[in-house]
């Protein structure tokens, strides 16, 4: 079911950065946790399967995010400030393909400098990876 949002104001950065905290602390740190001690058994055990670990914490990590996502339109972070994500030019809730299309390219941009500024000297606020995938975080 696709709801069509009268109007929208794209969310301002400061608040997105808000909200990757707190889904880095509820999302990524348990997902962290079980894999450097539960699954390699120290940050040692991690460090000597370093390509192995990251999968195991990104793909569980882009599932979860990609699930809330795609649920509601929104992570724990993005419900705790208010924002929502949707299709940039149909104004409304986020395809599949869209959000494994931000989810990639999300994490390229995150070994850029310039992926990482690009919100900041935007006049619209919107990351790389919002670009891409035709998608914008709103404010509610």
């Amino acid at each position: 079911m696709k709801t069509s949002l009268p109007s929208y104001s794209i969310a301002p950065f400061t608040q997105r950065f808000k909200a990757f905290v707190v889904d880095s602390f509820m999302l990524l740190m348990p997902i962290l946790y079980i894999v450097f001690y539960l699954v390699y058994g120290s940050r040692e055990g991690f460090a000597a399967h370093m390509l192995q670990g990251w999968l195991l914490i990104l793909l569980p990590y882009g599932a979860l995010t990609l699930f809330f996502l795609k649920r509601k339109g929104q992570t724990p972070g993005y419900k705790a400030y208010d924002l929502l994500l949707i299709d940039l030019s149909a104004k409304q809730k986020i395809s599949l393909v869209q959000l494994l299309i931000r989810y990639l390219c999300m994490l390229l941009t995150a070994f850029t400098i310039i992926g990482l500024l690009l919100p900041l000297i935007r006049k619209d606020n919107l990351a790389l990876y919002d670009i891409v995938s035709q998608t914008a975080p709103i404010v509610k």
